[in-house]
């Protein structure tokens, strides 16, 4: 796989980096996959306040990378940042563990609602934080592996382009199959532990697992890579945007470097700027004693422009952001009503052993394990053969497949829950009545929803980290999961809004009623069905005029050859 000099496979600090990532989405999934039942159930909680409170939490998760990237970015210390993040999720975790333990070792089974949004809050907040700086940390390994000289930025040659290309795919892979390994055994782990031996050990093996993440987090100190984020300028993009912004709220006439250090350093990143970029050729006509002024007052201008110009990048990618956001709200369906669903139906396998409905959501992983090697091995070079693309198929095409199949996912959901409501009734009015619909009919819907993952999810990673300065790569990945963020706040403000009017209408025409045999979730999803069908079609037509980075560079380059 290299060439050269270069080592074959992934270092020791990519790969236990990697471990460390499958060991946190087992303990979130542990957690985050069977929370509502513990709500319901425990808690006692409605139906509707429980998905509620699991999508607002949902939401505050994804989208605290949005505000932590920026300051990850432009002033952390990475090694720091996971060490006190994983930390505070531990923290939390014992938290979520110890109202577990009150709640069964009290004589009333209360829980203190407080100390439980406060527990999870914690794990929010130390999740938020730890994911992108995990996954940029180890993109930082991944850049010394490449012999990447971050001081000076090089042109590769097209040897190494290709070399650089096939391990960057293969740490992304391996990385995204230890995310999917861990999430699949905390689905399906945690949610029988959970409902057989009770939720004092389901929550206490997700606590472990993170004292285990810290623990090997620390082992690895000595085969670790740090990058010196704060070097120079360029490899703080957001202070430029922070000092720009300063700049012109306080109206500043004049920036002023402060030493021969920053001078130099824009000099550098002057010089790494391709060809085809336009430079100001006024300043090399004047004379030798304004020279040294003008360079500077060039340099300034060039530093407000560039950081203008990353504002203006990450607005441009605003509709796209916005259209995927009800594709976020149907993946929230699984971990809430999903599972709420599959309680009313029959799990029976055999006398003894009932199926944890939240192991359905182990479908989606195991979709994307088995179909992902096709996707790569038969779709794609089809589609090269078809389009004559070297990619096959374009991203923004990739993410509009995903989502077209999120809305087929939601429709037969719907149409599942209209025929279990109806055996539902049936069951009522005629004792005789055949048994309650299996479970297993809820699987279609999953394995459509694991399908669509693997084009939008994985396209939307690609979208984002491509769309953005290459050295913003954290907030590429906040950008990604700001959207299941937004998703989940609106998914949790549409519950609200749904559950209000439809219950001044009467306790029998409330979509969320905590009676499933009266609860008209099939109304709730022809909602979302029609909902992100305008989004989808919104998609389509902006994607028509939308045009990427390296699209806008190479016609500048054209422009200017």
């Amino acid at each position: 796989m290299a060439g050269g000099g270069k080592r074959r496979g992934l270092s020791k600090s990519c790969a236990l980096l990697i471990v460390m990532a499958g060991i946190e989405r087992y303990a979130f999934k542990g957690v985050a996959s069977n929370l509502v039942t513990y709500l319901t159930d425990v808690v006692k909680m409605s139906n509707s306040r429980a998905a509620t409170t699991v999508n607002t939490w949902s939401g505050f998760t994804f989208m605290l990378p949005l505000f932590s990237a920026p300051f990850a970015d432009s002033y952390g210390d990475r090694f720091f940042t996971i060490l006190a993040s994983s930390s505070l999720y531990f923290v939390g975790l014992v938290g979520l563990t110890l109202t577990a333990f009150a709640g069964s070792r009290s004589t009333t089974k209360t829980i203190s609602i407080f100390f439980l949004y406060t527990s999870l809050s914690l794990v929010a907040l130390g999740l938020g934080v730890l994911n992108p700086s995990l996954q940029a940390f180890g993109a930082d390994q991944l850049d010394h592996d490449l012999g990447h000289d971050h001081e000076q930025d090089q042109e590769p040659s097209s040897e190494n382009k290709e070399v650089e290309s096939d391990r960057k795919s293969q740490f992304f892979q391996w990385w995204y199959f230890g995310v999917c390994a861990g999430s699949l055994l905390g689905v399906t782990v945690m949610a029988y532990i959970q409902d057989t031996f009770g939720w004092v050990l389901g929550f206490a093996i997700p606590t472990g697992s993170m004292l285990l993440l810290i623990f090997l987090f620390l082992c690895g100190c000595g085969v670790y890579v740090y990058a010196d984020q704060g070097s120079h300028l360029k490899s703080r993009p957001f202070q430029r945007i922070f000092d720009t912004i300063k700049g012109v709220v306080t109206r500043r006439s004049k920036i002023t470097l402060e030493n021969n250090h920053d001078l130099n350093a824009m000099e550098l990143e002057l010089q790494g700027k391709p060809l085809c970029n336009c430079s100001n050729t006024e300043a090399t006509t004047t004379t030798t004693n304004t020279s040294t002024k003008s360079l500077a007052g060039d340099e300034s201008s060039k530093t407000g422009l560039s950081s203008l110009k990353t504002i203006k990048l990450l607005l441009r990618l605003l509709p796209i952001w916005t259209m995927l956001l009800m594709f976020a709200v149907i993946f929230q369906q699984p971990a809430t009503f999903f599972t709420k669903q599959g309680m009313a139906m029959k799990r029976n396998i055999g006398p003894n052993f009932k199926i944890p409905p939240a192991t359905l959501q182990s479908t989606i992983t195991l979709s994307i394990i088995l179909l992902m090697p096709l996707y790569d091995k038969v779709l794609i070079p089809m589609a090269k053969k078809i389009s004559k693309n070297e990619k096959g198929i374009t991203v923004m095409t990739r993410m509009g497949i995903g989502m077209f199949l999120s809305i087929i996912a939601i429709v037969i959901a719907a149409l599942v829950e209209r025929k279990r409501l109806k055996i539902s009734k049936e069951m009522k009015t005629s004792p005789n009545t055949t048994e309650p619909l299996s479970i297993f009919w809820l699987l279609p819907q999953y394995i459509l929803l694991g399908i669509s993952d693997i084009f939008t999810v994985v396209g939307m990673q690609e979208f984002f980290y491509s769309e953005v300065p290459v050295r913003m790569r954290t907030m590429g990945f906040a950008l990604y999961t700001s959207v299941f963020g937004v998703g989940s706040f609106v998914s949790a403000a549409l519950i609200s809004v749904i559950e209000s009017y439809t219950k001044s209408r009467g306790g029998k025409h409330n979509w969320f009623a905590d009676d499933m045999s009266e609860a008209r979730l099939d109304n709730y999803y022809w909602l979302l069905a029609l909902t992100s069908a305008i989004s989808f079609l919104m998609y389509i037509v902006i994607c028509k005029y939308f045009k990427s980075s390296s699209d806008e560079d190479e016609d500048k380059c054209d422009e200017t050859s």
